[in-house]
């Protein structure tokens, strides 16, 4: 019976795992923005790339290539673009400040969708939710060092909360898209869409990419985001929403270790706090929020 029981519960450990490598893949995509020495957007341009071809692949596999539900296909182009101004943002608040800054800050989707969610769906707005939103808040508040954009890092944790917003409302956007849609779908469309989007912009600018480059953006487009998606959706299908919040909650804990060992940054004590106040709030929104797709 003991044999059976502990049996029985490796499809959930497995499923855990496979959560935790999604997050750690999604944690380490920052880094392209340090040693990438490319423009965010055709970083970008690379990543839905690479992504949409991989997607497509494995979706061809399993022989689950279809086509969007119709009322949705016109909100699915709209959703490839905010995904461009989410990755772009994210890549920007990088370039320009760290990877923890870019990372803590993009962390503050929950106070976005506690907010855009009561006009979205007509949810009523608790006194829960605004709490987290504060917490939020005061995390920002803590990793901004001043209040002019000649500072770095005040300009990294703005673009930073620009991703966090744009991504608020690409996963509000996906929870309507999943009434009819599978997940896996959805990402593959709307990195096509992006894709197709940034290629006459990144090929009018001229593409100069080295070897380097290339194998770089692909790693990213396949591994980190293809993969990092599968992994992260085949896990949902054994484990709580709650767990899986909570564990995508961990992507800025993982990011910044990465940082710190494979490019030497060391984040400020501010950002740290920041950062900490920051993982309370999407912990706290994760006991009422089902995980959100499609994590950076």
């Amino acid at each position: 019976m003991a044999d059976r029981k502990k049996g029985g519960n490796h499809p959930q450990h497995r499923a855990l795992v496979a959560v935790h490598l999604a997050v750690v893949l999604f944690g380490l995509s920052g880094l392209f923005g340090k040693f990438l020495s490319l423009t965010p957007l055709t970083i970008v341009f690379g990543r839905t790339a690479w992504a949409s071809l991989a997607l497509i692949a494995l979706l061809a596999v399993r022989g689950e290539i279809r086509l969007p539900h119709r009322p949705d296909r016109a909100l699915l182009v709209l959703s490839g673009a905010i995904l461009v101004a989410h990755w772009y943002t994210f890549f920007a608040s990088i370039q320009v400040s760290s990877v923890a800054v870019g990372l803590v800050t993009f962390s503050s989707f929950p106070l976005f969708v506690t907010l855009l969610e009561p006009l979205c769906f007509r949810e009523p707005l608790r006194r829960r939710d605004l709490a987290t939103a504060l917490l939020v808040v005061l995390g920002l508040l803590l990793v901004v060092p001043s209040y002019s954009f000649a500072n770095r890092i005040t300009l990294g944790a703005f673009w930073g909360t620009c991703s966090g917003a744009s991504f608020a409302i690409l996963a509000l956007m996906n929870r309507r898209f999943r009434r009819h849609n599978a997940t896996l779908p959805i990402a593959a469309a709307q990195n096509s869409v992006a894709a197709v989007l940034l290629l006459p912009v990144v090929w009018r600018g001229g593409l100069h990419l080295r070897g380097n480059d290339f194998i770089s953006l692909m790693f990213l487009g396949i591994v980190c985001t293809a993969l990092a998606h599968a992994l992260f959706i085949s896990g949902l299908a054994r484990i709580r929403a709650q767990t899986a919040s909570v564990l995508a909650g961990l992507e800025p804990v993982y990011g910044i270790a990465f940082a710190y060992l494979l490019l030497g940054e060391r984040p400020s004590l501010r950002t740290l706090l920041g950062g900490g106040v920051i993982l309370t709030a999407v912990i706290l929104a994760s006991r009422k929020e089902a995980a959100i797709d499609g994590s950076v």
